[in-house]
């Protein structure tokens, strides 16, 4: 059975999944089996596994950095909120219905079983398991009811490492309150505590990590600098929607919708040499960007109406209008359509008209579409034509179906699933294929498919096309390798790890583990 190490953190946005992700690396950098594991995750970006379950991209981060493929058992419960009181409930990568806050507390602990065979499982294959807490283990009126913090290391028997954030300010009150706020028999797995995203002198912090140590009879296993690397971001918490940027060649405009989903879509796109990306939330930023790109949305009818009544929605017509090229995914393609119908209620129930950009209907349906798909485009028009032939491989997390009304609009199909090849071609004759992934009209285009701008292809011919529309040119060399970087950036992180914190106490604490 693996040893264990779990990071907890006194908050939300502690650093908790960078640093898992950076001891995951580190780990099998120096020869160990490692695999991550989030028993609860609460998220709207979420991964489509090879075996076509859902589950929380900051584990498919780590799953990465860990050198391994993706599992589902590394994030058996995945919550995606659906409004400000429910979630729809994933267990096991498959959803089981949408519950209320007050729904879900009272119903979690019969998941126990189902975390601890994911775990048990994940452990018989490797020799650590880097465990991620959620929010703060010292959430005093859900202590009794925790499957996630304290309760998950007392049932795995995992030594922790308590991380605070100081550039938030007040992270000594934090990391002594969060301390004090534990019971006595809690106190005693925390087995180091964790300064993160430290700006400035070390040397003035020490008296102060001293007295800390003093205080809460815990040592501190390192300071961790605020760093710069690249990696994905909680959803909810992203410093990506508040970034300006300088003046650009290429101005993307992403709508960021209240309930945005898999905005990381698009983090790819910032490595376009010479494009910038903007998240706008209100008509009077939208300006007058060279693309749009509605993403997709954890509730579609309820995003469309909130641009329909903040101007956003006429402002998207009028960039249309003038030709400009506008992409929709997942979500954002279903807005994109002239019908959108909810006859069994999955969101809101009955029809809404769509923004009539593409000659199709969207129709939600009860079981939710989630596949890996792969394969190439072929006729495509408009300014992106030069995709055609270009391969892309990607994943499908949808309710519902859509299919065109009319002929002459292109299709993105694929009817064997996982392992069939996706292809774009031309309806004829009012045929259609059994599943539709994505269609194009013009400079309109809609697709299913998150992860499609990852292929350096497919992000080349993008950048291109955008380019060339304003008589500039994008040179092959400059092109942006994805999986290239992202090592790079994963072991930029390990290196920061090593240098800050105390890897040897680290790895006795993980030997020692539990004996309580």
């Amino acid at each position: 059975m693996a040893k264990s190490l779990m990071i907890q953190g006194t908050m939300s946005n502690a650093g908790k999944s960078l640093l898992a992700a950076g001891l995951c690396r580190i780990f099998a950098q120096d020869g160990y089996s490692v695999a991550p594991f989030k028993s609860q995750n609460m998220a709207l970006n979420s991964f489509i596994t090879a075996d076509g379950h859902e589950m929380g991209r900051a584990q498919v981060v780590q799953a990465e950095a860990a050198k391994k493929a993706p599992d589902i058992r590394m994030n058996p419960i995945l919550l995606k909120p659906t409004s400000d009181k429910g979630s729809q409930v994933i267990v096991g990568g498959s959803p089981i219905g949408n519950l209320t806050a007050s729904e879900y507390f009272k119903y979690k602990q019969a998941l126990i079983p189902e975390i601890l065979n994911a775990y048990e499982s994940l452990s018989e294959e490797n020799d650590i398991i880097v465990i991620e807490g959620a929010g703060s283990p010292a959430e005093i009126n859900l202590k009794q009811m925790d499957i996630v913090n304290m309760g998950l290391a007392q049932m795995v028997k995992a030594p922790v490492l308590l991380a605070g954030d100081i550039d938030r300010g007040g992270v000594f009150a934090s990391l002594f309150g969060t301390v004090m706020l534990l019971d006595e028999v809690e106190r005693k797995y925390i087995k180091g505590t964790i300064i993160n995203k430290f700006r400035g002198d070390v040397e003035i912090l020490k008296p102060g990590l001293h007295m800390l140590e003093e205080l809460i009879h815990i040592p501190v296993a390192g300071v961790v600098p605020y760093l710069s690397v690249d990696l994905e971001d909680e959803d909810s918490l992203s410093d990506r929607f508040k970034r300006r940027r300088a003046a650009v060649l290429i101005d993307i405009a992403v709508i960021h919708l209240p309930r945005i989903a898999n905005f990381t879509d698009f983090n790819v796109l910032e490595h376009i040499e010479g494009a910038g990306i903007r998240y706008v939330e209100r008509v009077g930023e939208l300006g007058a960007p060279d693309l749009i790109i509605i993403p997709g949305s954890k509730n579609t009818i309820a995003d469309l109406k909130w641009m329909r009544e903040n101007g956003l929605e006429a402002g998207i017509l009028k960039h249309a209008a003038q030709d400009k090229p506008v992409i929709g995914i997942c979500g954002g393609y279903q807005m994109l359509c002239e019908v959108i119908s909810d006859p069994f209620c999955v969101e809101q129930g009955g029809h809404i008209r769509g923004m009539g950009l593409l000659k199709a209907e969207t129709v939600f349906e009860k079981e939710k579409t989630r596949t890996r798909v792969n394969g190439t485009f072929s006729d495509v028009g408009g300014i992106f034509k030069g995709l055609s032939g270009k391969s892309f491989e990607g994943y499908e997390i949808h309710m519902g179906q859509t299919l065109p009304i009319r002929n002459r609009n292109t299709l993105i199909h694929n009817s064997e699933g996982v392992s069939g090849e996706t292809s774009l071609s031309t309806l004829k004759g009012g045929n259609c294929p059994e599943k539709s992934d994505g269609m194009c009209s013009g400079n309109i285009y809609g697709t299913y498919v998150h992860g499609i701008f990852d292929s350096e292809e497919v992000l080349f011919e993008i950048a291109q096309a955008l380019m060339n529309r304003k008589g500039l040119h994008y040179y092959k060399d400059t092109a942006f390798k994805l999986k290239e970087y992202k090592e790079r950036q994963y072991d930029l992180l390990a290196d920061a790890l090593r240098q800050s914190l105390d890897m040897e106490f680290i790895y006795r604490i993980i030997e020692e583990g539990i004996n309580i």
